[in-house]
């Protein structure tokens, strides 16, 4: 692998296991029941969930002359993991087995996944190259034993195969800068005939998380984010489908890219401060560290039992250093002035038609504005389990507020929190829809 490539993939890493498992990290919480969420590449005969089959990359190289590619698809492969007890008559599948003091749970995990090409661009250029990508099924058996030594049952792990087809081709455009347009297609050939089957079972034979690693020596890739002014109408006509090229490495360089299921800046980096992978890259580390710290001896049972993954997290989190720990709590990037901001971040005069602080809706049959008095009932839309504590709460409206998909939005603080006079002065609420919240009258108490 080039320098370019092994700098950028920590980053890559991420992406593969976004949400591979969530917190609390136990096979029984309901958001791990629905997983595999980011870069899923279905078999194309699969349509009950109409995710794609395939995706597009296109992006623009600085190559004046020849130049060698470094291309990798790279993907998670689903294995199907089933306990199974032994009996007189075989064995026969059950979700859960304790045996030897160890707890094994029917769950699937995932093995990575990298195939490798290393084109030449004027190979490219001629007539492109096809790729036929075949990953073999397999099947092992790990066998349960108790305390006694006695073999109660198995964990049997199944991959099933996999096929795909990656076309990557090259076309310079006209103009004096050298410019090529690159483009790699990758599409899941994975034959399937189960047009009613659960989402679960497609998995199996889908390229999870896919994205592409893409390195280049003797040429330059071009920010399609932020492209010069002289590449920037060749960076608009650029398709990229289920797909986005960001530059990786070093910041400055331009030698690798990273096609990612996930909206990416150009030189996404991991926190240096990060102790370990916790499988939500895009989260806080210490939050989730401190919760996974919480957990009661069942739940930690249960979480070692979902996946070997879930349980260095848990062991990681228990021996982290009190300095590691408080290096987490925060950092200083840079420096720059403090206060309140002169102009607000949100600029009544930039339309007229919407005014918070004096725009109101009606609920219940009364009119909401700010100033008014609401009691909370976060709804059932909410995921954040931190919702519980507001119900019931009083607050205060500050504002009524208009996103862009024209739906109205309480913008409330807690008549109670001592700190509602600093969140009021840097515009940070608590934001609630019209029905969940229930206007009461002014004189009666908090």
């Amino acid at each position: 692998m080039t320098a370019a490539l092994e700098a950028a993939r920590r980053v890559a890493d991420a992406v593969l296991y976004e949400g591979y498992l969530l917190y609390p990290y136990r096979a029984s919480a309901a958001k791990n029941r629905v997983r595999w969420q980011f870069g899923v590449l279905v078999p194309p005969a699969y349509s009950s969930t109409g995710e794609p089959s395939a995706t597009l990359t296109e992006c623009l190289l600085e190559a004046p002359g020849d130049a060698a590619l470094d291309v990798r698809l790279r993907f998670l492969h689903v294995t199907c993991r089933r306990v199974e007890r032994a009996g007189s008559r075989g064995h026969r599948p059950v979700l859960r087995l304790e045996a030897g003091g160890r707890t094994y749970l029917t769950y699937d995990q995932a093995t990575e996944r990298e195939i490798r090409f290393a084109p030449r661009l004027a190979e490219l250029h001629e007539a492109g190259q096809t790729v036929e990508v075949h990953v073999a099924g397999d099947r092992t058996y790990e066998p349960i034993i108790d305390g006694g030594g006695a073999r109660v049952g198995r964990v049997v792990s199944v991959h099933e195969p996999i096929d795909a087809v990656v076309r990557i081709g090259a076309e310079r455009l006209p103009g004096p800068y050298g410019l090529v347009r690159l483009r790699v297609a990758v599409d899941n050939a994975s034959s399937w005939d189960r047009p009613d089957a659960p989402r679960e079972h497609a998995l199996r034979r889908s390229l999870v998380a896919a994205h592409l690693l893409l390195a280049v020596t003797h040429a330059a890739f071009v920010s399609l984010l932020d492209p010069p002014e002289w590449a920037a109408a060749a960076a608009r006509l650029c398709r990229n489908e289920h797909t986005w090229p960001v530059l990786v490495g070093e910041p400055g360089r331009r030698d690798a890219v990273l096609s990612s299921p996930i909206i990416l800046y150009d030189y996404p980096s991991i926190a240096p401060e990060s102790p370990g992978d916790l499988f939500d890259a895009t989260e806080i580390d210490e939050l989730l560290t401190l919760r996974a710290l919480t957990l009661t001896e069942e739940e930690a049972r249960e979480a070692r039992a979902t996946d070997p993954r879930a349980a260095e997290i848990l062991d990681r989190a228990a021996e982290l250093p009190p300095e590691v720990l408080e290096r987490l709590h925060g950092a200083i990037r840079g420096l720059g002035d403090v206060g309140p901001p002169s102009v607000p971040w949100w600029d009544p005069g930039a339309d007229g038609t919407v005014s918070p602080d004096t725009d109101s809706v009606l609920v219940a049959g009364r009119k909401v504005a700010r100033g008014s008095r609401v009691r909370l009932h976060p709804g059932h839309r909410r995921a954040d389990a931190h919702d519980m504590f507001l119900a019931g709460r009083t607050a205060l409206v500050e504002g009524v507020f208009l996103d862009v998909d024209g739906v109205r939005h309480l913008a409330v603080t807690l008549e109670d929190d001592e700190g509602a006079d600093l969140q009021r002065a840097q515009g940070r609420f608590l934001y609630f829809a019209p029905d969940e919240v229930e206007p009461i009258d002014e004189g009666s108490r908090p």
